[in-house]
């Protein structure tokens, strides 16, 4: 199966109303191309499972200027305040996760499990609604798992099967995030030949890519 596709069709298979995750740390690892093509496309009504909403200039921060989303479920939002200014208008839904407990609910999405217990966030607004659970005399929250419709990711260097490595800080959420989308997307920046790449440094095996593009590197 030929993995390889064109932007303009990887960007046709996000449709209105889906989750997507998207890989990165404020823009770092971040699929750039990909999400400059979908601040384009007008799809709208999407859930964004993200670490940030970068800037309002950069990655997703384009969609959050152009209302694509309806929820997004980050760690933060400082460095954009035009997320802040939605969520204080009421015109979008933010729910705000600790970081640690953020990766942990996409880790459990992607493993099948049914939820992580943290102490993070008891006494805070982060345990409004959330349930109790006592081990051993200690109390935890349960956090519950994300999974998405659709995982955006960024690549170093990806072969054409979809084995996928990353290059230092750039692979932050990016493995969790392909193991936890029904559908997985990897802009590579550079696309080399099956049996290239050292298996030692596969973060993300093929098995959980559907498409590639990018490659111009």
């Amino acid at each position: 199966m030929n993995k390889i596709i064109s932007i303009e069709e990887a960007v046709s298979k996000v449709k209105d109303g889906m989750t997507v995750m998207v890989g990165g740390f404020l823009g770092c690892g971040s699929p750039i191309k990909l999400l400059d093509a979908l601040a384009e496309s007008g799809v709208k009504d999407l859930t964004l499972i993200c670490n940030d909403t970068s800037f309002p200039d950069k990655t997703v921060g384009k969609l959050i200027v152009n209302k694509q989303f309806k929820k997004v479920i980050v760690s933060h939002i400082g460095t954009n305040p035009e997320t802040g200014r939605q969520m204080n208008a009421g015109e979008t839904e933010v729910e705000l996760v600790p970081q640690g407990t953020l990766a942990e609910r996409v880790r459990c999405g992607g493993f099948g499990l049914g939820g992580v217990l943290t102490p993070t966030g008891i006494g805070t607004e982060a345990e409004n609604e959330k349930q109790r659970i006592k081990v051993d005399g200690q109390i935890y929250l349960l956090e519950t798992p994300l999974k998405a419709d659709v995982a955006l990711i960024g690549g170093s260097k990806v072969d054409k099967m979809g084995n996928v490595i990353y290059n230092a800080t750039t692979r932050n959420f990016n493995p969790l995030m392909a193991m936890a989308a029904e559908t997985v997307i990897v802009e590579a920046e550079e696309v080399v030949e099956i049996g290239d790449l050292d298996p030692n440094c596969v973060a993300t095996p093929f098995t959980f890519v559907n498409y590639i593009v990018g490659g111009d590197k």
